[in-house]
Parts: C-alpha cells; structure tokens; sequence
C-alpha cells in the first residue's frame, strides 16, 4: 500500500480491478484505494500473473503493507502474505476466477466510444475516465501519458485547460455524484444505509471541534461595490484575451482576508491548549464542496500572491481535491493558519462556520444582498453588502480583537486595491 503523504497511516482499501489467476501487464490499474479525502489507483509495477490479493474492499491497510503478488503461476506467496498464515489470510486469499470469453475486454482499461467508428476504443484510467465526463473533455482529442499510452488524469486536467483557455469561458461546475451507500437495513417506507467512509471522518471533526473549543460568531456586512467594479474588470479583460486568468469574486474576498490576517497575526494561529502556534507565513484553507464530501486544502505562503496568482492558485486546488487527484498533507488541518468558508453562490445570508481545529478562526462568506443605506448626507440607496461570519475560538481571542480583525476584513474589501 502506497505512502500518500507524511500524514497518512493507513488507506481505505477500494476496488480490484483484477482477479486472482488474471494475467498483468505493466502499467495494469490493479485496484482503487483512498485516504481520508482522496482516491488513487495504483497501477501494476511489472508483468506476470496475480497470484494473490490479501485484503478485500473496504479493509483498513497500513501503508507499506504488501497488498497483493504478481509473479509466475505457481510461485508461493506465503512469505509475502502480512496475516502469516492467519484465518483471515484464507479469508483474504481469492481463488482463481474462470478466464473471461476470448475478445472481452476490460471495461476499466479500455471502453467503446461509438460502436459504428473504427478504432474507438480508448485505453483511459477509471479516474480519468470520470473527470472527463465532469468536464465536458472529449477524450478522443486527449493524447495519453501513462503506461502504454492510457489517458490519466493528468491528461484530462492539461486538455480541459486548453480548452478552457481557448474558449476563454469557465465551464459550468460539475454536478456532485451521490456517494456509494450500502442498504443495511429497509422497510416499506425507510432505507437504513451505510456512511461513507469521508462522511464518518468529517463528523468526527466536526464533533470535536464544537467539543473542545469555545465558540462564538460575529457577523458583519461589507459594502461589495468595490469588488464588483473589480470583478467586473477582471471578467472583461479575461473575455478579451488580455487576462489569462479568470478571477473570482471569492479570489478578491482571500485577498482582502490575507491582508487582515497580515495586520492582525494572533488570527492566524493555532491554539494548543497551554500554548498557541504563531504563523509567520499566511497559509489559508479554502473549503472545497466536493461528490465526496467536503475537503480543505491548504493553500501555502498565499501572502506572497499577487490576486492572479492567488486567484489560479486557488482554483487549482478546487481542481486537485474535486478531482481525487490532490496531496493529502495538504488537507490536513495542521497545514493552514486560517480558513475561509465561501458559501455565497448558494444564496445563503448568514451561517455558522464550524472552527477547523487547532486554527483559531474561521471566515464565512456569504451572497450579496443590496440593503438601504446612507449614500451622503440624507441620501439613501440601495448599496449590494456582503455578509461575513467570523467563528472564533474564546479561549484564543478576546471577543474586541476578534470584532476589530473582523471589521478590518471588511475594510479591506470595501477599499481594495490590486
């Protein structure tokens, strides 16, 4: 089982794609595994025969710990097996499947495109196969990297980026998959099921943070002109090829927040208990909405970005953890200072963060909504405010600093310049 990162002891054991007795060519997807918030697919290493598969889906693996032989028919596998000869490595063991028809493919490798085409099968990594179909990437235009020519997700990612930058328009965001569950139990007019593994994971933290932290939020509103002149800019500019990047109203919100957390560092901490951990550096989480649950990865030294930089930065890391394909360290919450939660696009007006743990505060973004207020002396109009909900730990911050970073983010946004 490969290591995903320094932080990660053991995975979550996914498919096999092939079985006991089946033969294996280099570069072969053997089975699907995943940490706490990605997936991988770890491919065969060499040629031979699948001897034996120690563990089944679902199976919590150490990392480093043999999973499977390849070699030639015949050839023991007991002094590879890590139950050594325990009734769960019978259990674990598969006997050899009856081979497949002559001319049956296999559906994880390769597919058919179009029945009526010459040469439409196509030899693509299931990862890849379902990101192309999130995209909107025509996979028959896509040239593969990978092992014997197969398309991986590296691929689909590069071709989705052309076009992209081709077409100079963002493609609608994909629709989340729902999560596989398994039915436990049902009856007339109920289904028990099963959690998924991530969601099991983010209701633990969830539970610990409101457990072992003092929590309270404050919510203020921003006048938005100032960013909606600038994104209004930025969309122009990029629609005319003048800017390669297409930069977000959220990308704008982060910059202003890097900057408060710069005049004001005891927000971008980390409370141990009996001592706090002080950034020097602004790493910021930007929570992700992900098919599989929801991720925060870290985006480091964000303080040395220009908005352009901040702004393709952070939307390449909405990529890698949509996508299944990010650096598990980096959703680690030790990795980022402070956290913006952005759920503006939803319509929603005010909310609640919850802290991510040991950061000592959270940001929460929310939509735009236009709101009376006094232009100049007796004059009143309509001006869009965005609201902002800042969840901060009592026991590391003092309710008035909290409420001063929290108006200073609001200056911020109301007087930004780039």
């Amino acid at each position: 089982m490969p290591r995903q990162g320094q932080s990660v002891e053991s995975c979550i054991m996914g498919q096999w794609y092939k079985s006991v007795g089946e033969k294996v060519s280099e570069g072969d997807i053997l089975f699907s595994y995943e940490t706490d918030k990605a997936s991988f697919e770890e491919e065969a290493k060499d040629d031979g025969v699948l001897l034996a598969a120690f563990f089944e889906e679902g199976d919590e693996v150490p990392v480093l710990t043999n999973v499977a032989v390849i070699g030639k028919e015949g050839e023991p596998v007991e002094e590879f097996d890590p139950h050594k000869g325990s009734v769960a490595s019978a259990t674990k063991t598969k006997e050899p499947e009856v081979e497949k028809p002559a001319g049956e493919t296999s559906k994880v490798v390769e597919f058919e495109l179009d029945e009526d085409s010459e040469n439409s099968r196509v030899r693509i990594s299931p990862l890849a196969k379902n990101m192309a179909e999130k995209m909107g990437v025509d996979v028959r235009s896509v040239k593969g990297t990978g092992p014997h020519g197969r398309i991986i997700a590296r691929d689909v990612e590069a071709a989705e980026k052309t076009t992209v930058a081709e077409a100079k328009q963002p493609r609608p965001a994909a629709k989340p998959e729902p999560q596989k569950t398994e039915v436990l139990q049902s009856g007339n007019d109920f289904e028990i099921k099963s959690i998924p593994n991530i969601r099991k994971l983010i209701a633990t933290a969830m539970h610990q943070s409101l457990q072992n932290s003092a929590q309270l939020t404050h919510h203020l509103s921003a006048d938005s002109r100032q960013v909606l002149k600038l994104r209004k800019k930025f969309k122009k500019e990029y629609a005319e090829g003048t800017l390669s990047q297409n930069v977000t109203i959220n990308d704008l919100v982060c910059f202003a927040v890097i900057r408060a957390l710069e005049k004001f560092p005891r927000v971008n901490t980390h409370y141990l208990g009996d001592k706090i951990k002080w950034f020097k550096k602004v790493h910021l989480g930007l929570a992700v909405d992900t098919d599989r649950g929801l991720m925060v990865p870290a985006l480091k030294n964000a303080d040395d970005l220009s908005v352009i930089g901040l702004s393709r930065q952070l939307q390449e890391l909405a990529t890698q953890a949509r996508s299944g394909n990010i650096n598990p360290d980096l959703l680690s919450p030790e990795e980022a200072g402070f956290t913006v939660s952005n759920l503006g696009n939803y319509g929603v007006e005010m909310f609640t963060p919850v802290i991510n743990l040991p950061q000592t505060a959270i940001l929460g973004v929310c939509t735009i909504v236009p709101r009376p207020m006094e232009i100049e002396d007796g004059v009143y109009g309509f001006v869009p405010m965005m609201g902002l909900s800042l969840t901060y730990d009592h026991q590391a911050l003092d309710g008035g600093e909290a409420t001063r970073f929290l108006a200073e983010i609001k200056n911020q946004i109301e007087n930004l310049s780039v």
